[in-house]
């Protein structure tokens, strides 16, 4: 398996894009994180099924969040996207999300090319208010069973603020 963080980059986000790498398919209760020293993917835990993941779940290469992971993307897709493999994503917005007192953005992304929605999915409101209630509830109670309180959905962001945190998060990367 190719270390992410050494043969992708971030992608293009200024324009919009990014390179993301799925970590968690849709539907899953495993908690499958990317292990940046071992550069190998790792089964941190499994959720209690009720929890399993509302999306596709990955992150952009070369990214430093605030929690000290790479940047995290909610992957949008009609259907589960398979652990380990990477796509050129296109921004539509952003989940502000607080992790146990830290702030732990999410940036929501749909595949670059999808020709089987026409590439219609622009920004969040093309997602559908449904679809923004269910990633809330997920996200607000996903650790009830064992760390209730412990998270928080502060809010969306357009794309711009999701390029910003982009910004931030490859600076953060580079500066470490």
């Amino acid at each position: 398996m190719p270390d992410f963080n050494k043969v992708l980059t971030p992608g293009d986000y200024q324009n919009g894009t990014v390179n993301t790498v799925v970590e968690i398919s849709e539907g899953s209760s495993l908690k499958i994180e990317w292990d940046r020293e071992r550069a190998a993917f790792m089964l941190d835990r499994v959720e209690p099924s009720i929890y399993a993941k509302p999306c596709n779940y990955g992150f952009i290469p070369q990214t430093l969040d605030e929690d000290g992971d790479e940047l995290d993307t909610l992957i949008v897709c009609h259907e589960p996207l398979p652990t380990g493999i990477w796509l050129e994503a296109k921004i539509v917005g952003m989940l502000n999300f607080i992790d146990d007192g830290e702030a732990d953005y999410k940036i929501v992304v749909v595949p670059a090319d999808d020709r089987n929605t026409g590439d219609s999915i622009k920004t969040l409101d093309d997602l559908g208010v449904r679809w923004k209630d269910k990633i809330r509830e997920h996200f607000t109670h996903y650790k009830d069973l064992k760390k209730p309180g412990t998270t928080e959905v502060v809010g969306w962001g357009d794309v711009e603020e999701a390029k910003k945190i982009v910004k931030e998060s490859i600076d953060r990367y580079n500066n470490q």
